[in-house]
């Protein structure tokens, strides 16, 4: 017969974690807010100190950065909602004309799906109902909420990060410090160059995709082009969700125009998928494909499409520990010194990290050690050389 004993320390360990467990699970909402701002922080702030570098204030340089992104953002949305507005009228209108094309295209394979009828037969009153309309805008409603937290969450960390780097540095012990700062540059690194390859990515499917539509006479080009930008940060399927709505556009011409526009979107997914991904990104994130399928699928059944959205940086994030880790114990999954010169032109573009120093151990990210001020790392770092000092006069 087992026999299990626990001491007083044991059970209130034991209670502590139940506490902290049902905590975590009553904050969750507010957890994935704040690891949330902690990713666009980190990737935007080497963005800041180079403004900072350059004279401006830091608040400014803040303020500058989040309402150009703001800006962008709105005036992409409006763009897109009343496209797809008017896109989803046109489809609700002509679904049994399309229905019909559709049909037509699968009885030259012997294929009678009768989805005609089918169009014909729905309910678009029961389909749009009030009850569904009112559940759409209350996720919107908190859906914007959310944005706005995040926001002004990111722009008190941007603000604030000397000072809470300050009160980082108190905690690190003088002989970790370089360990740390190299650390938080290579994070820094990571997560800045995912999304400055991210936005390079969308911006490239977005314009293929206009030029695309444009030329082939699809209407709403731009808005098409916008959704495939913003699909595109989707991973692994971004892409492929993103000719969804073009191809059913086109759809209402005719079938032949459909297929067309089906194959040159399907023909850019490849193109993105082998060859271009690859060479903007470069060595930046260093997931092997099977990892990036286990942390988006992982990140979409713990937070949906927050989780999604999260999988690469945080788990890129996770690859640069794991390898410092291994690292100090004489094991690597890979390096993470810098991309020699002969592949330098897989590395990262648009990145406005300084140049790594030549004690940093190649880390370009934004430096922890400057933010936390020179003053305060100078002084942790003169005692060992005084105790070294101190214990060869005792020596000799």
């Amino acid at each position: 017969m087992i026999r299990l004993e626990l001491s007083y320390r044991g059970i209130l360990l034991l209670l502590l974690a139940a506490a902290s467990a049902w905590v975590l699970v009553q904050l969750w909402p507010v957890v994935v807010l704040v690891f949330t701002s902690l990713v666009i922080t980190v990737g935007l702030l080497p963005y800041v100190e180079a403004m900072v570098r350059r004279g401006l204030p830091r608040a400014v340089s803040v303020v500058i950065l989040l309402v150009a992104f703001l800006g962008i953002m709105a005036g992409l949305f409006s763009l897109v909602v009343p496209a797809m507005i008017s896109e989803f009228k046109d489809l609700r209108d002509n679904l049994p004309d399309s229905a019909h094309e559709i049909d037509k295209l699968l009885a030259t394979f012997d294929i009678n799906a009768n989805l005609e009828e089918k169009a014909r037969e729905i309910n678009w009153d029961k389909v749009i109902s009030g009850s569904e309309a009112v559940n759409a805008g209350q996720q919107v409603l908190s859906a914007t909420v959310s944005i706005i937290t995040v926001v002004v969450m990111t722009a008190y960390l941007l603000v604030e990060m000397p000072n809470l780097a300050r009160f980082i540095y108190q905690f690190i012990p003088a002989e970790k410090e370089r360990d740390y700062d190299f650390l938080f540059q290579e994070v820094t690194r990571v997560v800045g160059g995912y999304l400055r390859g991210q936005f390079i990515t969308s911006l490239t499917i977005g314009v293929y995709t206009f030029v695309v539509l444009r030329i082939i006479g699809v209407p709403n080009p731009l808005a098409f082009a916008v959704l495939a930008g913003f699909a595109d940060i989707v991973p692994l399927v971004g892409a492929f969700v993103a000719t969804i709505p073009p191809v059913a556009a086109a759809l209402q011409e005719s079938s032949t125009q459909a297929l067309v526009v089906l194959a040159l979107l399907l023909a850019y997914q490849q193109f993105e998928d082998r060859f271009f991904v690859p060479r903007v990104y470069g060595q930046t994130l260093n997931l092997p494909p099977i990892i990036v399928l286990i942390a988006v699928l992982a990140g979409a059944e713990l937070l949906g499409i927050v989780g999604v959205l999260l999988a690469l940086p945080l788990t890129a994030v996770g690859r640069v520990w794991l390898d410092y880790a291994l690292k100090q114990r004489g094991v690597s999954l890979s390096p993470i010194e810098p991309v020699p010169e002969a592949q330098q032109e897989t590395g990262q573009a648009f990145a406005p990290d300084a140049p790594p120093a030549e004690d940093q151990g190649g880390a370009t990210g934004a430096s922890l050690m400057e933010l936390a001020g020179r003053r305060i790392t100078r002084l942790k770092r003169q005692r060992p050389p005084t105790q070294g000092r101190a214990s060869g006069r005792r020596s000799g």
